[in-house]
């Protein structure tokens, strides 16, 4: 016999059940995208470090050159830079799985707001990058090979190069977030614009540590991501007065609007098909009528 107990034991389990195998579909196309990105670059990988090297190439002496000092690292390195390489094109399929998934189950004021964030911050990372590789890069490789001293000949492992330009490459396109974390620190009622600016000087020094911790020890790379940094603080401080009355002039309207509304929902339906547990909900409350009415009849027969 059935009873309620294990009907709302099923509704609960299977919608888990579907949004598990939601989330396992939109990773396996991240996944298959990587893979996808990875195959098309592999036959090129030896290309694609030399356009890596470039920069500091151009500031190499005439009679040096880079070694590999492992066995292995000729083939593993190239092939570690692709593999990165394809996980950061492919980064708007990440974001764009992602919203995906959270969407249903945001307000439509939070979805105006998320969805430009996760544009732009996607934007500003490969922005990040880009500075690091065609402004950063030359001067600092300029710099490290001018001080070099005399009878010292610059041979650059091409697996410590990697890393060292890959740590570079996260920490200027983590920078380039600075604008979109102060949005949302603002747009989350953690601060307000006006007591963000009242403490300038204490950001400028976490600035400068931040540039320090992120960046090899010198003072050339340390300020040309610490003083990026600065100008997004501002850029965000701007922008983030007009989400954050933006998002509540919307969230102040869709409160006001009639509780039928629709719209103003958590967690609506990926689709508008009807509830599939509506026949199971009938056929439980027949059985229970079916039920009492039987009890109802014995009670009467035992009276009798």
């Amino acid at each position: 016999m059935f009873n309620r107990k294990s009907q709302s034991s099923v509704k609960s389990e299977l919608p888990l059940v579907a949004h598990l195998i939601e989330l396992r579909d939109r990773l396996l196309r991240v996944v298959a995208t990587v893979l996808l990105l990875f195959l098309s670059m592999i036959y090129f990988a030896n290309d694609l470090y030399e356009l890596l090297a470039a920069p500091l190439m151009a500031h190499l002496p005439g009679d040096s050159t880079m070694i590999a000092t492992d066995v292995a690292s000729p083939f593993f390195t190239p092939f570690k830079l692709t593999l990165v390489l394809s996980v950061f094109l492919a980064m708007p399929m990440v974001l764009y799985q992602f919203w995906g998934f959270i969407a249903p189950g945001l307000y439509n004021h939070e979805k105006k707001m998320v969805l430009p964030l996760m544009a732009s911050s996607t934007a500003l990372f490969y922005l990040g990058g880009i500075f690091a590789y065609f402004v950063v890069f030359p001067l600092v490789f300029g710099f490290f090979t001018s001080v070099a001293p005399d009878g010292v000949a610059i041979m650059t492992d091409i697996s410590k190069y990697l890393d060292f330009v890959l740590k570079m490459f996260f920490a200027f396109g983590l920078a380039f977030e600075v604008p979109i974390a102060t949005i949302l620190i603002v747009w989350a009622g953690i601060s307000t614009p006006e007591k963000l600016a009242e403490k300038r000087p204490y950001i400028v020094v976490a600035v400068f540590v931040f540039a320090m911790l992120l960046t090899p020890p010198d003072a050339i790379s340390q300020t040309l991501l610490a003083i990026p940094m600065l100008l997004l603080f501002e850029a965000g401080l701007f922008f983030s007065k007009g989400f954050v009355r933006n998002s509540e002039e919307e969230l102040d309207e869709e409160l006001h609007e009639p509780s039928s509304d629709d719209t103003y929902k958590r967690g609506e339906s990926h689709n508008d098909s009807p509830e599939p547990y509506d026949e199971m909900d009938e056929a439980f409350a027949q059985a229970q009528r079916d039920e009492e009415s039987l009890n109802l009849k014995d009670g009467e027969d035992e009276r009798k």
